[in-house]
């Protein structure tokens, strides 16, 4: 693994705090991890906001990331979001449970511009309440990896990371940001649809994350059984109707899954067009597991009340009456405190 020392343009000096950086990421998981290794590796500041037994292995190791790409970069860390002054640019990559409690602690720092790569929408509107919306693009992460045991990052999939500004078109910022992504490594671009964008992928990550929890399977798997590809067409069925009673037309290519397809079409040819799409995953991805998965077997909570509960929440306002999805709400909600001694 190729070892890198990145270019530090800004200090952490006792007392004074982080000046400004071009990149702040907060969390160091699989895709923070990717994104802070690959903008270092770049030449940009980067500063990685992390806590506990991963901040300090960060410390002393640096980011170590194999896979689609094979080096080691050191970057600086900060365990005390106090500490960070300003940032040209904030990405928001840690787990969604904590993440309005987080940006609080960063509400003091000069932020430019903030995107969030997590799972689901409720990220944007948080966001939005903590750096004004004017600060805030959309963008979602059609890339993977993994946080070994090892501390390594494994990096499996690098498609997109479409970004773009909430009130819909095309940006010099956007377009500036993602361009800075995508040549350090990561594959991005600027998007004039992205709430679009995120709200379909929301749609079919919602039934993806609920089978894998379910059936604590890889990917392909699932996707090719008939009897949970059938659930997970009608759960993103009635998903659906949420983004559709707020106006925002749902888009193909921004799911693993032929969306239009799974919407559109007769629920028998839908629920095969999930299963190829499965089988391609078992011979292109076959160790592929949902992120949800991977929290659930080390013990990490899942998200459950930012992404199913927003989901929940969001069609009481419209005013729509989703069974399927209130149930497999409560269920993977069970299965979250079943797995977790002591959580009730």
């Amino acid at each position: 693994m190729r070892g890198i020392t990145s270019r530090m343009d800004w200090a952490l000096e006792r007392g004074a705090g982080v000046r400004r950086s071009e990149f702040a990421i907060l969390g160091a998981g699989a895709l923070g991890s990717i994104l802070a290794a690959h903008l270092a590796r770049a030449g940009h500041s980067v500063a990685v906001i992390a806590r506990g037994e991963r901040a300090r292995a960060v410390e002393h190791e640096g980011l170590r990331i194999k896979g689609l790409a094979d080096f080691s970069v050191r970057v600086p860390v900060i365990s005390d979001p106090g500490q960070l002054q300003a940032a040209d640019t904030l990405i928001v990559a840690m787990k969604t449970p904590g993440t309005q409690v987080a940006l609080e602690r960063l509400s003091h720092a000069r932020i430019d511009t903030a995107l969030s790569i997590q799972n689901g929408v409720l990220k944007d509107e948080l966001l939005a309440q903590a750096f004004g919306a004017e600060r805030v693009l959309g963008a979602l992460a059609d890339t993977s990896g993994e946080l070994l045991p090892s501390r390594e990052v494994l990096f499996t999939r690098n498609v997109s990371l479409p970004l773009g500004e909430l009130a819909g078109g095309l940006s010099e910022r956007a377009r500036r940001i993602a361009g800075m992504i995508d040549e350090a490594g990561v594959r991005s671009s600027a998007v004039a649809d992205i709430v679009s964008l995120e709200w379909s992928k929301f749609t079919v990550w919602l039934g993806l994350m609920s089978m894998a929890v379910t059936t604590r399977s890889v990917s392909w798997r699932y996707l090719t059984d008939a009897d949970c590809a059938r659930v997970l067409v009608r759960l993103v069925r009635e998903v659906a109707a949420v983004p559709r009673a707020q106006g925002i037309a749902l888009a193909e290519g921004a799911a693993a899954l032929p969306l239009r397809t799974i919407l559109d079409a007769p629920e028998a040819e839908a629920v095969e067009a999930v299963r190829r799409a499965g089988e391609q995953m078992r011979v292109r991805a076959p160790e592929h597991r949902m992120s949800a998965l991977q929290d659930l077997e080390a013990g990490r909570p899942l998200e459950v009340d930012e992404t199913f509960g927003y989901a929940v929440r969001k069609a009481a306002e419209l005013g729509l009456s989703l069974p399927l999805l209130e149930t497999v709400h409560h269920l993977v909600a069970a299965i979250d405190r079943i797995r977790r001694p002591g959580v009730r």
